[in-house]
């Protein structure tokens, strides 16, 4: 989980850009999920870091189904309504894992300078 340092930091959306198909192949490497879980289960374990919005979403999976990373498939749930879910192909764990490995590599890249910096 993300816990955040007491206060409030708005992040810029072109870096966040990169990094939400990971994001949405990770959680869905736990478990199936539909649409308004995967967006509300990546604001709570962000800490409203990321939140994504239905024009984000919905366009990022229908390319993730494209690049056939994840695939859909309908459920009644108990309430009766019908809900669209989401579930990581054998495709998609390995483009995960492709990207956990390239976000490694990028973040340790960006600590290395960040931690080299001097600040007065």
């Amino acid at each position: 989980m993300f816990e955040r340092k007491g206060y409030d930091m708005k992040i810029n959306k072109e870096l966040m850009k990169g990094s939400t198909s990971i994001l949405v192949l990770a959680l869905l490497s736990r478990e199936d999920m539909y649409g308004y879980q995967i967006s509300r289960r990546l604001s709570l374990d962000t800490g409203n870091i990321f939140e994504m919005k239905e024009g984000t979403l919905y366009p990022m999976l229908h390319s993730l189904e494209n690049e056939r990373a994840v695939e859909s498939y309908w459920l009644d749930a108990e309430n009766g309504k019908r809900r669209k879910y989401y579930r990581i192909t054998d495709h998609g764990r390995k483009l995960l894992n492709e990207k956990q490995h390239e976000w490694e590599s990028y973040s340790n890249a960006v600590n290395t300078v960040l931690g080299g910096a001097c600040y007065e």
